[in-house]
């Protein structure tokens, strides 16, 4: 072993230099071979080094994103925009204003707030004596903003990244980084009408969106838990069964009675008779029979939930969005800080569209089934007590919000632009400056400084002298819709040859109207 350790150093030496090698020149003292020998195995290893190729002390780098994270392409990123645009004006239209919060919080105001869920949250690194930790939602965030800045009425929106340490199923759009889309209204204010509006605004998102036929489920954490307690279930266990039966969109019946029984500790009478509710679905008629119903009419919590679910469908029979909405007795939602309505929208149709990643809103949940139904695509609930486990003196604010699921709109919008013939621009160059003949770059770059400082989207070639047909493609293969042509005669004539880059219709235009002219033809894009 000496022997053997002493080549080592010798290739060591060759490899290292003096330096670090003369602290193992002591094994010389140990080992049975001459120096002469050494140094001929010494020789060996070399020349197998070489033959296998040189070796700089550098690994092999793969270039590749974080597990769970991905880059999105111009085209990714023109129907990511898109859908921005159409979710913040629905925002805006509702009177909300935006805020911002850190990406990453303190780590003692993330835990305790998700259930089993907190074990999903990135901590990060001791930096300076402060235990931190990536942001797992914007909604704790927004709670400990209200109780920070004492705040006790505002209706906003937020648009940002969260992290969840959860496993990645990339192929399904189950991802680490991803954005949420929450709107929340914070306020003391009378039942179910700040609700109602929450459900408005995903009702109208939804549809303008055009992602399919969908339903929007509500339930109330009161009415679950008023029925966990005539059930039978145990205080101590109404939130771990509570994060059981919000499986029931991705498991079976069976499967979740099964989890009940076997894993959390409940009776097989328990869980048939949670089984018998959760089967339910209706509209104002079931709220109204549950009302009705001897064993839940023993529950305060779950006689007060009734009565709001009441409300509430007289409230959504005004907005008109009543035949989008279902009553659910099955609907949970795992989350903890919720304490009065939930909800949660699903798309109907079967598709091929992966799952995206867990939306929490107050995150919307997302189910795993790829390829058999695209599932959730925003929920939300009411969570009255959240904001006063910030304050010192435990004062509550109010609040209810939803989130839109936008990983999920996001890879259904790509599935049906792909199978689409439509071509996305992403761009919004409105006209391309152009020129027929040689030397009149400096004519070109004129006209493109005098469009751009009239607010016109111009772009020009980055040639002195381009062919006219490599000028027309670029417009043909970006969408740009209009191409201005100088020529020496437009110059004498102060005009600019217009072309519409579609029906290769061209018309002179004085110089002086150019910008009224571009952007007439061009308002409707």
């Amino acid at each position: 072993m000496a022997s053997l350790g002493l080549v080592c150093w010798r290739l060591c030496a060759g490899m290292m230099g003096r330096r670090a090698a003369s602290s193992f020149s002591s094994l010389r003292y140990y080992s049975g071979m001459t120096v002469s020998q050494i140094d001929e195995e010494v020789a060996k290893l070399l020349e197998l080094k070489a033959r296998l190729g040189a070796d700089d002390g550098k690994q092999t780098f793969v270039l590749k994103t974080a597990k769970g994270t991905r880059d999105y392409n111009p085209k990714q990123m023109a129907i990511r925009e898109k859908v921005f645009n159409t979710i913040i004006s629905c925002f805006k239209r509702h009177g909300a204003e935006t805020i911002d919060t850190p990406v990453f919080e303190l780590k003692e105001t993330l835990t305790g707030k998700y259930g089993e869920d907190s074990k999903l949250i990135y901590d990060l690194k001791d930096q300076g004596g402060e235990l931190l930790s990536l942001r797992y939602d914007l909604t704790v965030p927004f709670a400990r903003y209200l109780a920070m800045n004492k705040i006790t009425n505002i209706k906003r929106y937020h648009i940002a990244k969260v992290y969840r340490r959860d496993n990645p199923a990339m192929t399904r759009g189950r991802y680490r980084e991803f954005y949420q889309c929450d709107f929340d209204i914070a306020g003391q204010y009378d039942p179910m009408i700040p609700d109602a509006e929450c459900l408005k605004i995903v009702y109208e998102i939804l549809s303008e969106l055009d992602l399919g036929d969908f339903r929007i489920k509500v339930n109330d954490r009161r009415i679950l838990d008023g029925m966990f307690a005539v059930c039978g279930v145990p205080d101590e266990k109404f939130r771990t069964i509570c994060s059981t039966v919000d499986k029931l969109d991705k498991m079976l019946w069976e499967d979740v009675k099964n989890e009940m029984v076997n894993e959390k500790g409940l009776s097989e009478e328990v869980a048939d008779q949670i089984g018998e509710y959760v089967s339910m679905q209706g509209g104002l008629d079931l709220a109204e029979r549950l009302l009705q119903d001897a064993k839940l009419a023993k529950s305060k919590q779950a006689c007060a939930g009734l009565t709001d679910m009441k409300q509430l469908f007289c409230y959504l029979q005004l907005f008109q969005v009543t035949d989008k909405v279902v009553f659910d007795l099955s609907l949970a939602r795992g989350l903890d800080y919720y304490t009065g309505v939930i909800y949660e929208a699903v798309l109907c149709q079967t598709t091929q569209a992966p799952t995206s990643a867990p939306l929490e809103q107050n995150g919307a949940m997302s189910g795993d089934e790829a390829g058999v139904s695209v599932g959730s695509v925003a929920g939300g609930g009411r969570y009255d007590g959240l904001v006063g486990m910030f304050d010192p003196k435990g004062r509550k604010v109010p609040c209810v919000g939803v989130s839109i699921g936008i990983e999920r709109v996001f890879s259904i919008m790509e599935q049906k632009a792909e199978l689409s013939a439509e071509k996305i621009r992403t761009t919004e160059t409105q006209v391309l400056v152009a020129s027929a003949q040689k030397n009149l770059l400096e004519e070109r770059l004129r006209l493109t400084s005098e469009l751009w400082n009239a607010g016109i989207k111009a772009e020009v070639l980055y040639k002195k002298n381009p062919k006219l047909l490599t000028q027309l493609q670029h417009c043909e293969e970006t969408g740009i819709p209009l191409v201005a042509i100088l020529g020496e005669q437009e110059l004498k004539d102060g005009v600019v040859k217009l072309r519409n880059v579609a029906t290769r219709e061209e018309v002179d235009v004085s110089r002086a109207e150019l910008v009224v002219e571009i952007k007439k033809r061009t308002s409707a894009s």
